[in-house]
């Protein structure tokens, strides 16, 4: 991928979407299958904020059938068998443990029951070609085995546990990636640290407006720049209804931001996840991942500015107070965190009004995971204009795929979807056991981790990573080593992000092309490495590398 917005500006597109986030990198690989001149933008890093800051999750949902949304279940479990399919490197089947208490709401013949309608609605789980991506069904186990599993549940009526299998990705914000690389391969343009700062708009021949285009901010150079579409797709995620209000002041649709955190601890749970139900805050997640336990996640509004996102130290020391409460055995502690992270959820905000016409209180975690489509040009005479707004990370696909439809009826033109059969950027491997062995003996001078992780990271396209090793003389063999003794990130990976990845600073390397950084801070010599191999890529002066090493440092601080 090559960042050029100076040539973006003097092309004609059939769509632009704002946003680089899962949304917008989903739209832009669909429209580009369909045979769309495509333009993504987006204003900080690809996949910098919601979509990297989830769970890590691809589930349906299981929690949404108490609220009786049967459909977004449905279309989730379709969605998750989906992304196994064409993602087959990134996700993998995820064994789930839901204790049962007593023998009511949250006994097992009421799980039982909403278990068995879950694998109803997911029917289809298992039309998959490779076997180890295949789900059980859920089976009910007996209260030692659910302590054998994790001694650290509450006891007290404790009955037993039901096990439902579910999926996890390995990296979300490299899948994200690989849909924009997939797009880009098909013939979009795609740019980072562009910001939208506003709508091009024209007198519509209808009535009200037409928007043509948007202007953009190139954060690296200052300048600006006109990039001009024929339909514009604002996939801005939390920033849906701020992008909103730069074509109209009081937009039609508002959000509400749910901020969720999560902590990484050592591993905890051995290869079973476990949903968790606390007195104290809801339910939370405790998730193995790369030798690891996630644990998560919170669901409270954010009033703020969604820029100014972080994870301050009282947001730590009081999910703890509601993961000991949820799990009492674990006696989890502030030392026991390795890394946390943060992300906000755009919800449509569906509030009711109280009976005095005043807006009642915003409930993030009660609120729907469903998205929206919406037509500026059908309800609020802004022509030109397509907002996706709220959702979920598994079923972004889905809702991609909603908006090509109604961007290719505005056009006059007609394409079928292709994403729910056309594997991402990386993803044509077939059985994944299979691919990672014979991976592993094509590369016999590599360590077999790191072969593995390369595969984990890269998929089908672990060749063109190592090819970057060759592209200049002399620097193979450096290319080829570990960037420190504790890490399998090599330094060809870090090389190849900056020439063919579109990574421009430090922390796009260490969080987001790969998994440098995001277990916990790898160390000062694996930072230092990345750093010199890309000061060497793009010119840095010794300023620019010590901002970059500090700027990186600093994510792994509370604010």
């Amino acid at each position: 991928m090559k960042r050029d917005l100076k040539a973006m500006s003097a092309t004609d597109y059939d769509l632009v979407i704002v946003g680089g986030g899962i949304t917008g990198a989903s739209t832009a690989w669909d429209a580009a299958l369909r045979g769309l001149k495509v333009a993504l933008l987006e204003k900080d890093d690809f996949a910098h904020a919601t979509t990297s800051g989830s769970s890590k999750l691809v589930h349906g949902g299981l929690r949404y059938l108490v609220n009786g949304e049967f459909r977004l279940v449905r279309e989730s479990l379709r969605e998750r068998r989906i992304w196994e399919n064409v993602a087959p490197h990134m996700v993998h089947p995820l064994p789930f443990v839901l204790p049962t208490y007593g023998w009511g709401m949250s006994g097992p013949i009421i799980m039982g029951i909403g278990l068995a309608l879950y694998d109803l609605l997911s029917f289809d789980r298992n039309w998959l070609s490779d076997d180890d991506k295949k789900l059980p069904g859920f089976k009910r186990i007996s209260k030692g085995k659910a302590l054998d599993i994790m001694p650290a549940l509450k006891r007290e009526n404790l009955t037993g546990a039901m096990i439902y299998y579910d999926c996890q990705m390995h990296a979300p914000e490299r899948l994200c990636l690989e849909c924009i690389e997939g797009a880009v391969e098909y013939g979009a343009d795609a740019a980072n640290y562009a910001e939208v700062t506003g709508f091009v708009t024209e007198a519509s021949m209808k009535r009200g407006v037409k928007v043509s285009g948007v202007t953009v901010l190139d954060k690296l150079t200052g300048d600006t720049h006109t990039i001009k579409g024929r339909v514009v797709v604002n996939a801005a995620g939390p920033w849906a209804d701020k992008t909103m209000a730069m074509v109209d002041e009081t937009p039609a649709r508002r959000l509400i931001r749910s901020k969720g955190i999560h902590i990484i601890t050592r591993d905890i749970s051995g290869s079973n996840a476990l949903a968790i139900k606390s007195e104290l805050g809801g339910h939370f997640f405790v998730i193995p991942w790369r030798g690891h336990t996630i644990i998560g996640t919170t669901d409270t509004v954010f009033e703020e500015d969604p820029d100014d996102l972080g994870v301050t130290e009282r947001d730590i020391a009081n999910f703890l107070i509601v993961v000991n409460d949820g799990l009492p055995g674990l006696n989890l502690k502030r030392e026991d965190v390795l890394h946390f992270y943060a992300g906000l959820r755009p919800l449509v905000d569906t509030t009711p009004k109280t009976a005095e016409g005043e807006p009642a209180p915003k409930d993030s975690y009660n609120a729907s995971r469903a998205a929206e489509v919406f037509d500026h040009g059908a309800e609020e005479a802004i022509d030109g204009l397509i907002s996706a707004i709220g959702g979920k990370w598994t079923t972004s696909r889905h809702l991609a795929e909603q908006v090509v439809d109604l961007a290719l009826k505005k056009l006059g033109r007609t394409a079928a979807c292709e994403t729910h059969c056309t594997p991402v950027y990386g993803g044509e491997i077939g059985r994944l056991k299979s691919y990672i062995e014979r991976a592993q003996k094509k590369y016999p001078h590599l360590a077999p981790e790191i072969v593995a992780n390369l595969v984990d990271y890269h998929g089908s396209r672990i060749g063109e990573v190592l090819a970057t090793a060759d592209e200049r003389q002399g620097e193979r063999e450096e290319l080829l080593r570990r960037l420190a003794p504790e890490t399998n990130v090599i330094g060809a990976q870090v090389v190849h992000a900056v020439r063919h990845e579109m990574a421009l600073h430090l922390a796009d390397v260490v969080f987001r092309r790969t998994g440098l950084g995001t277990l916990g801070h790898p160390g000062v010599p694996a930072i230092t490495q990345a750093a010199e191999l890309m000061r060497r890529e793009l010119g840095w002066d010794e300023t620019q590398y010590a901002r970059e090493i500090a700027e990186t440092v600093r994510q792994f601080d509370t604010v």
